[in-house]
């Protein structure tokens, strides 16, 4: 499978320590990307910093990809449902694109255009956490699909 993470931004130190661990683990099983396009901070309106980022973001996804837009509208998905998910796509042989926007979020016209968007609930979590999250769960369901013991679910 060739996942791929394009996130707006840069990791701060304990960030980027705990999303390497799980890249790390995730490399073991699947092709992982993560890029990282620069913020557009000094953008004049929030609007236009999201469509500065959401150029780059475009500009770096891969051909065929299916892209999954992290979003606050988006569904809710269990991990089991993540799970289901990433065992449909690694049957489709194109690459999983999942888009994670900056400190203003993504561009609402990217996020339309993914083909599926998905929300880590209604809280308000730092985009660099978010990642971290995201990371995690694709992980977990890994393990879930192989029947391994770090999923403590029912």
């Amino acid at each position: 499978m060739d996942l791929w993470l394009l996130a707006v931004g840069k990791l701060r130190p304990a960030y980027r320590d705990a999303c390497d661990d799980y890249l790390r683990r995730l490399g073991r099983r699947a092709k992982v990307h993560e890029v990282e396009v620069r913020e557009a901070a000094r953008a004049p309106t929030r609007a236009v910093q999201q469509a500065d980022e959401a150029g780059r973001l475009r500009a770096r996804m891969p051909d065929r990809a299916r892209v999954i837009a992290l979003a606050r509208e988006g569904k809710g998905w269990s991990s089991a449902d993540l799970a289901r998910r990433v065992a449909r796509w690694e049957t489709e042989s194109r690459p999983v694109v999942f888009l994670i926007g900056g400190s203003t979020g993504l561009d609402p016209g990217l996020v339309a255009e993914a083909d599926e968007r998905w929300s880590l609930g209604p809280l308000t979590l730092p985009h660099e956490l978010a990642r971290v999250v995201v990371t995690e769960q694709l992980y977990r369901a890994g393990t879930m699909l192989r029947g391994e013991p770090y999923h403590k679910g029912r």
